[in-house]
């Protein structure tokens, strides 16, 4: 764990639950807050907490930010009767409500997380107070799959991070120098706890009817060059007008782990809309 990570970390409280899907892990900062609604960080698909590393601290300045490793990713065991988000998002429900009791919630998330956010939002809407989507999938305009390159078992470590860095840069990141020796050691560690495999419901349009259901007020956030909607993001605010969208924010020079290739932007942008 590098010096900077290891911060961040310091600073948080690592909570373990024991849910009816299995073990639960979450990470918080500034848990007693007062005055402000938690904010709960889902992170992306192949990912953990980590997702969230440039900004749980500018995040938590004045609320309590509680950040999930999703069933089945990070240190999160996998429910025996999950293979997709349809199934998994009640697990999320139930550590929220273990954890945070019938407190409403701002509720944000990144891609397979945003996704995992929608259908909370839709199925449990008494939870949320507003809905912060961050490069969601699931709205019917799937760009196809990226050349992504797999492992094998008997690659050397150097091997294995050229593979991260080339994947990094064909789906997150939009910047070679946006890629550093950590974030490659941050990437290997959350691929390889992906134990939700061969999931499909991203490539859907579930989102483009779920948001009929979404009562609260909505916020989008999205990096210029996010490779799942290349030139298209006019249709895509097109495909959210179900919802009560209150902003459509376009992040410059970034790809679709936007969050982490711009975070002061990216800060920025979250704090004037939650304040």
């Amino acid at each position: 764990m590098t010096s900077s990570m290891q911060s961040v970390v310091s600073q948080a409280e690592r909570v373990e639950l024991q849910t009816s899907g299995g073990r639960q892990v979450w990470h918080v900062w500034h848990r007693d807050a007062l005055g402000q609604p938690p904010l709960v960080l889902l992170h992306g698909g192949s990912g953990s907490w980590t997702h969230w590393v440039r900004n749980v601290q500018a995040l938590s300045r004045d609320r309590a930010v509680w950040a999930i490793d999703l069933p089945g990713f990070g240190d999160s065991e996998l429910p025996p009767d999950v293979r997709d988000v349809d199934l998994m998002f009640p697990y999320v429900v139930e550590g929220m409500e273990q954890l945070l009791g019938n407190t409403r919630v701002d509720l944000m998330g990144f891609s397979f997380g945003g996704m995992t956010g929608g259908f909370i939002a839709a199925h449990h809407p008494e939870r949320i107070h507003r809905l912060l989507l961050i490069g969601i999938p699931a709205l019917g305009l799937f760009a196809g799959a990226q050349a992504l390159r797999g492992l094998r078992e008997d690659m050397t470590v150097q091997e294995r991070a050229d593979v991260m860095r080339h994947n990094l840069l064909k789906m997150m990141l939009h910047h070679p120098e946006s890629i550093s020796d950590e974030t490659v050691a941050m990437q290997d560690a959350n691929v390889s706890r992906d134990r939700m495999r061969r999931r499909r419901i991203a490539r859907s349009d579930v989102l483009l009817q779920l948001q009929q259901r979404w009562t609260c007020p909505v916020y989008t956030f999205w990096g210029e060059h996010d490779v799942l909607y290349t030139g298209r993001l006019d249709e895509v605010r097109q495909a959210l007008q179900g919802c009560r969208l209150m902003s459509f924010h376009v992040i410059p020079d970034a790809g679709h782990w936007v969050m982490y290739e711009r975070p002061q932007a990216f800060n920025e942008l979250v704090l004037q809309t939650l304040q």
